[in-house]
């Protein structure tokens, strides 16, 4: 075989892509692949944002991997600890042999006939090299790389200190004895600001409107409980089954008791911070919970630094900077050395690769999502897509047990292609992701849609993609088979 095909490429070498091959190699040994990696290093979210205190916004036995234990003290894991878990996982399964560093997929072209992909990459300075595979699966995430979003400041030219975006951190930024504003109130602004607040003189939250924030401790007493008189493997699970369970229970509760779940976070904040705090300004959103992320704190880090004084939260909007800071529409003018626009990320699908079918540009809204993991009448492609309102790698794991499925159903049975038809011209159309957070909201549109039934409806709920992916039959349905050397005639659907 050319040492430019390989069976299956995956996209990505971040937390979800070595997952993905981790898979292959245990279900899939004869399948070659390579991993395309656009940075120069593997770890992708991890790897790239390095600001301080930079954490996992979930707990690491349901965002670690199904097949390896997290075996770290803390739960709430730092970004480096999880970066080490993504390395350690590459050695064990040896997979750092297959990733092409620097390597962009700008364009990906299928060919029915020949039941092929030919991939168009941006090498460094080297443009339009091609390789071909058979299956690709993108595990790109959802987040643009080279910038986050900030918006535009009136008055930001004038600021005599630094202003910086979370995405491009400075290395050697020096923050200590200064005074900061942080812009924002989502995970990356409540990271920031506790984390900061240790050093700098003094560091103030500027937010438009408040967010949930549930602190939650650091470590899982009763994971660490069970690893003293369970195999690792065994507690890893059963811890991972309670924190699923949790998470869920705490989402449906949410949607069906919303007046409910709002009293249980008012007065969990109100047990961090005082009776004197003014949780109603800074605390209380006008939005129902679970329609944005629940921001998380371990130990109440945030809190206890605002109980300290070493930070404080101002709720108010943005009139202009200033050369010494920035003045608020209430007059009041917040001073600072540096400011941190934690103001969100860019949101880019598919890492950005144009996408054609035998010569066809595919515009991704017309599209709908199979499962959550494949696109309409696009064949051999599947995307790791994670939960919105759990652990991001629980979705990417089952993805990637339906992957290897798939491949050895299709191996089986002497089939080449597989694509989802949508037969339902009337189906009701909704965005892919049903978050009211602004990053959505400012690109949504670009993404492909789901369905409200299914195969074609995201269910965000595990124990359904469980049995959807894990032991739902490969045949019939909505996919279409088909084999490379009769083409279409050769499509089955009932394979």
């Amino acid at each position: 075989m050319s040492k430019n095909h390989v069976d299956v490429v995956i996209v990505g070498a971040g937390l979800s892509g070595i997952g993905a091959a981790c898979h292959l190699e245990q279900h899939c040994p004869n399948k070659t692949y390579s991993i395309l990696e656009s940075r120069e290093a593997m770890g992708g979210t991890w790897d790239l944002f390095r600001y301080p205190g930079v954490r996992s916004d979930s707990d690491m036995h349901t965002l670690g991997y199904s097949f390896k234990p997290w075996k770290h003290e803390k739960a709430i894991a730092d970004g480096p600890a999880i970066l080490d878990y993504i390395h350690e996982t590459a050695k064990e399964h040896d997979i750092e042999q297959h990733i092409r560093y620097n390597q962009r997929v700008t364009k990906i072209e299928w060919d029915t006939a020949s039941s092929r992909w030919t991939l168009t990459i941006d090498e460094g300075s080297k443009r339009g090299k091609k390789i071909t595979c058979s299956f690709i699966y993108s595990c790109t995430g959802y987040y643009r790389y080279d910038k986050g979003y900030t918006p535009d400041f009136p008055g930001s030219d004038q600021f005599k200190g630094q202003i910086i975006h979370p995405q491009q951190w400075p290395e050697d930024l020096d923050y200590a004895g200064k005074k900061v504003v942080v812009i924002g109130s989502g995970a990356t602004a409540i990271t920031l600001v506790p984390s900061m607040a240790k050093t700098a003189a003094h560091v103030t939250m500027l937010q438009r409107s408040p967010t949930y924030v549930v602190s939650r401790p650091a470590e899982d007493a009763f994971a660490q409980r069970l690893a003293k008189y369970l195999p690792a493997k065994m507690a890893y699970l059963i811890t991972r089954w309670k924190n699923v369970s949790q998470q869920a229970l705490l989402y449906q509760l949410s949607r069906r008791r919303p007046e409910k779940v709002k009293a249980m976070l008012r007065k969990l904040t109100r047990l961090s911070l005082g009776d004197n705090y003014d949780i109603d300004t800074h605390f209380t959103p006008k939005y129902n919970p679970w329609d944005q992320r629940l921001c998380l704190v371990p130990d109440g880090d945030l809190f206890r630094s605002l109980r300290k004084g070493t930070s404080t939260v101002v709720t108010d909007h943005i009139k202009t900077f200033t050369k010494t800071g920035i003045k608020l529409e209430s007059g009041t003018l917040l001073k600072a050395d540096i400011v941190v626009t934690a103001t969100g990320l860019e949101l880019l699908a598919m890492g950005g690769m144009k996408i054609v079918v035998d010569g066809k540009t595919i515009k991704l809204p017309d599209t709908l999502g199979y499962k959550g993991m494949m696109l309409s009448d696009v064949p051999n492609f599947v995307l790791a897509s994670g939960y919105t309102n759990a652990s991001w790698t629980l979705k990417c794991d089952l993805t990637s047990e339906y992957v290897c499925r798939l491949l050895k159903h299709m191996e089986r049975n002497n089939l080449d292609y597989a694509v989802a038809r949508n037969h339902n011209p009337d189906l009701e159309r909704v965005a892919f992701l049903d978050l009211a957070s602004g990053y959505v909201d400012r690109s949504i549109d670009q993404f492909p849609k789901q369905g409200t039934v299914a195969p074609w409806r995201l269910q965000q709920n595990y124990l359904l993609d469980i049995l959807n992916l894990r032991f739902a039959s490969m045949k019939g349905g909505v996919m279409e088979y088909g084999r490379a050397e009769a083409g279409k005639e050769a499509s089955s659907k009932a394979a």
